[in-house]
């Protein structure tokens, strides 16, 4: 029998699970799933936004993955950091060690001003209404009057969308009651989304886009000066010397069109807005009574090449509470070898390198493998891939002595994971707490209500 460990159970360590499972090289494995959290599905339950049903519906396929019975999801259990597995421990239990551990940390702007309070990074704000157990509790500036997305990809826009719905957008999904109560209290009425470079180098999606234009109550505008400044927005469908845009940037390029006003109209009462602004750099956040109260902008221009150059002209925004959004990167795992120019482990077809040659029965997918690129679907062939070298290599790794019971030796160190019983307790557990506030399921926030829901305590 093989022995397998994959740590994570986002969507590259269920396809990775589930790819060992489809292949037929080696009929009998079995799989353990690790995840920090007692909760599977990673970026699925926490970094979806509430108000995707669709996309976290994705959550029925993955649970269905680790029902199989040779699959075991194993919550609640760290590797690596202080008191956690270590990967050389790992590699006593199992034949293989899969790690999905994806690209947890922010990429910083890295301007004076980035930590004060009041500015944050989009994870931080995510994770805090997706109710993850290590967010803040409370601190965002939502009593403001404007706030600031640095950005111009598909979390600046769900942010943007969180901030200028409001509560009443949001009741009926599983935003945790403390952050449904704060939105409902929000005086942000202006959300401005800004980018360094032009609206044709933004990295929305449409289907994203266009729900900005479609939320009640709220109005998006686009400064008309900053289309008439990309090249490409007078010639999406090319010319002698520029090539046709892919379509989804003229499909972005034609909503854009639709909101652009010059200037852009001042709100009305009550109204919410959000402005989408482009060529403009940050340089700085300004502070004013110890707290963030604004961003300065470098204004800058397409250089000819692709990029954008500075003009020496500055703007400032005014704005209580900056989120940045401009991509993640992995992490150091303590055991691991690691590429810090890459934020990624270095590996051969998945299989890890240590010091350049492949360590047998380690491995990576996903995110910490290959980068924080592509969409969800794209974990299925990188997960494949990994599996494909992890299988090449089972005839070897299955000589290796493990141990017999892998669960019961996490039990004897102190650990108290929680399985696939204390998971289905969880959800009952929010169900039960959505009733009681007339919602539908509603999600528990911190580790004491989620461990309590695990083992059948508390109410």
């Amino acid at each position: 029998m093989l022995r397998v460990a994959v740590v994570g159970s986002g969507p590259s360590g269920v396809y990775t699970a589930q790819a060992l499972l489809q292949q037929s090289r080696v009929p009998d494995v079995r799989v353990h799933v690790l995840d920090r959290l007692p909760t599977p599905y990673g970026l699925v339950r926490y970094g979806v936004a509430p108000d995707h049903e669709k996309i976290k519906s994705l959550q029925s396929s993955l649970r269905a993955v680790l029902e199989d019975d040779r699959i075991t999801f194993v919550g609640h259990v760290e590797v690596g950091g202080p008191g956690g597995l270590s990967p050389a421990r790992l590699k006593e239990l199992y034949h293989a060690v899969v790690y999905c551990v994806g690209a947890a940390a922010d990429r910083p702007l890295s301007v004076p001003g980035e930590d004060l309070p009041g500015s944050f990074s989009a994870t931080e704000f995510v994770s805090w209404y997706s109710a993850h157990p290590d967010a803040a509790a409370d601190g965002f500036a939502l009593r403001a009057g404007s706030a600031v997305v640095v950005g111009v990809g598909n979390v600046a826009v769900d942010v943007a969308r969180i901030l200028a719905r409001g509560a009443d957008g949001l009741r009926s999904t599983d935003v945790p009651r403390a952050a449904l109560d704060a939105l409902g209290a929000s005086r942000v009425r202006e959300v401005h989304i800004v980018g360094r470079r032009g609206p044709s180098q933004a990295r929305f999606t449409t289907k994203e886009l266009r729900e900005l234009g479609a939320l009640p109550g709220a109005r998006t505008v686009v400064d008309g000066a900053d289309l008439a400044l990309d090249p490409a927005c007078a010639a999406p469908a090319g010319g002698p010397d520029m090539p046709p845009l892919p379509a989804v940037i003229r499909r972005n390029l034609e909503v854009l069109r639709g909101w652009s006003q010059n200037p852009p109209p001042a709100a009305h009462d009550g109204e919410r807005r959000i402005r989408l602004r482009f060529f403009l750099r940050p340089v700085e956040l300004l502070e004013r009574g110890g707290q963030v109260a604004g961003v300065r902008f470098a204004r800058t221009a397409p250089d000819g090449a692709g990029g954008v150059r500075d003009t020496g002209a500055y703007e400032d925004i005014e704005a209580r509470l900056v989120l940045r959004a401009v991509g993640y990167r992995g992490t150091p795992l303590p055991g691991l070898p690691f590429d810090a120019a890459r934020g990624t482990v270095p590996h051969l077809g998945g299989r890890v390198l240590r010091d350049g040659v492949t360590s047998p029965g380690e491995y990576v997918a996903g995110w910490i493998k290959r980068g924080p690129t592509g969409v969800i679907g794209s974990n299925r062939s990188c997960a494949k891939e990994t599996v494909a070298s992890l299988v090449e290599d089972a005839p070897l790794l299955v000589r290796r002595d493990v141990a017999a019971d892998p669960l019961g030796a996490l039990r004897a160190s102190g650990l108290r994971p929680v399985e696939w019983d204390g998971w289905l307790s969880i959800e009952r557990a929010e169900e039960e707490l959505g009733r009681s506030l007339g919602r539908g399921r509603v999600k528990i926030p911190d580790w004491s209500g989620l461990l309590d829901a695990a083992r059948g305590e508390g109410s």
